[in-house]
């Protein structure tokens, strides 16, 4: 069924192959194979397969770390509403010293429902890096989007 609906471009499909070719599911293990077709499913329109190479270029575990890709899969998987993808650029955004983008994006990924960004507001908030109605306004969005 998965391999008809590859055939057919079904990015959803091929990002899930990609997936079980990682880590060897059901499947010979084929790192470079997984990354081929999560660049496919990526063009596509695939947010998790931009989520997967932006966490590969970020790790370096699988492709030659570069934090440049990394920031660039994660954006574009971001813009378009991808949560764990958002809170990732902040963190990198954090990483590079740019403080206050980075809680722009934990705010905003806070406010579609993960935990860990209103986790990184409150000890942004208890660090004296956030303010407490930035630490309000991370819970209040993470409350409503639960």
């Amino acid at each position: 069924m998965t391999q008809t609906r590859v055939l057919k471009k079904d990015p959803v499909a091929i990002n899930h192959l990609g997936e079980k070719y990682v880590v060897g599911q059901y499947l010979q293990k084929d790192v470079p194979r997984a990354i081929a077709l999560w660049t496919k499913a990526a063009e596509l329109g695939s947010l998790d397969a931009l989520f997967h190479l932006g966490n590969a270029y970020d790790r370096g575990e699988m492709v030659q770390q570069d934090d440049a890709k990394a920031a660039e899969f994660y954006k574009k998987a971001a813009m378009q509403g991808h949560v764990l993808a958002r809170h990732n650029l902040g963190f990198h955004e954090e990483l590079m010293g740019d403080i206050n983008s980075a809680k722009r994006h934990y705010l905003i990924s806070a406010k579609m429902g993960c935990k860990c960004s209103l986790d990184t507001i409150r000890e942004m908030f208890r660090g004296g890096v956030a303010t407490k109605e930035q630490y309000a306004q991370a819970l209040r969005g993470y409350q409503d989007a639960s």
